[in-house]
């Protein structure tokens, strides 16, 4: 595992949380109200090759998981080890909307693909009702999630930019070399500055904010 560490800090480019932009806002759904996440980043890419990147099932374990299932409008599908859904919608190459099922409950993604510049950018937009019970959200405010979502982003843009394959051995242990631990700490920090212009006081962001890095890097 420690050989793996090594060559990770070689194979996987260094990468930025700032290149990420992030919202949060409360929105009305018609199920309640419900918290709603936005990441963004541009690549430098075209809009045909990063539609390909998230929705080819041949690219995905590439850099982001195994999916199988029907990837089409009405389609079921499943990620290895993680969330499944229904696609509900599918404009090629632009967006694609659909349900996020983990753990029983079950939220809204919206991926939309422009051209920015001369790149491409994609906008991940996660929809998820606001929970009776809000302990875990106290606890661990929008990182829970928002810091996986970077993550993501973060593994799409290395693939776009090296053509290679960036999960499996090479990202194993990734999350406590160096640029590992920078990237999740740096990205659970803005989520908590997110957070607190959503309206959570900074103490109370602060201490989520401590408590989401430590998961993610399984550091104290």
């Amino acid at each position: 595992m420690r050989e793996n560490q090594q060559d990770t800090s070689t194979a996987m480019p260094a990468a930025d949380p700032q290149a990420i932009s992030r919202g949060l806002v409360s929105r009305p759904h018609d199920q309640g109200e419900a918290y709603v996440q936005t990441v963004a980043q541009t690549y430098a890419t075209t809009v045909d090759d990063l539609w390909d990147a998230v929705t080819n099932v041949e690219r995905l374990p590439r850099w982001f998981n195994a999916v199988s299932g029907d990837l089409r409008q009405g389609g079921r599908y499943q990620i290895e080890g993680n969330a499944g859904g229904t696609i509900q919608t599918c404009e090629a190459p632009r967006s694609f909307t659909a349900t996020w099922e983990f753990g029983g409950n079950t939220s809204w993604i919206v991926v939309r693909i422009s051209p920015e510049g001369e790149g491409a950018r994609l906008e991940l937009e996660h929809t998820a009702l606001v929970p009776e019970d809000t302990t875990f959200w106290d606890e661990f405010g929008p990182g829970a999630t928002g810091v996986g979502w970077d993550l993501t982003l973060m593994g799409l843009g290395a693939h776009v930019a090296t053509g290679e394959t960036i999960t499996g051995d090479v990202a194993q242990g990734w999350e406590t070399t160096p640029e590992g631990l920078a990237f999740i700490s740096g990205s659970s920090r803005l989520w908590a500055e997110a957070s607190v212009a959503f309206g959570t006081p900074p103490e109370a962001a602060e201490a989520a904010q401590a408590r989401t890095t430590s998961f993610y890097t399984g550091q104290p």
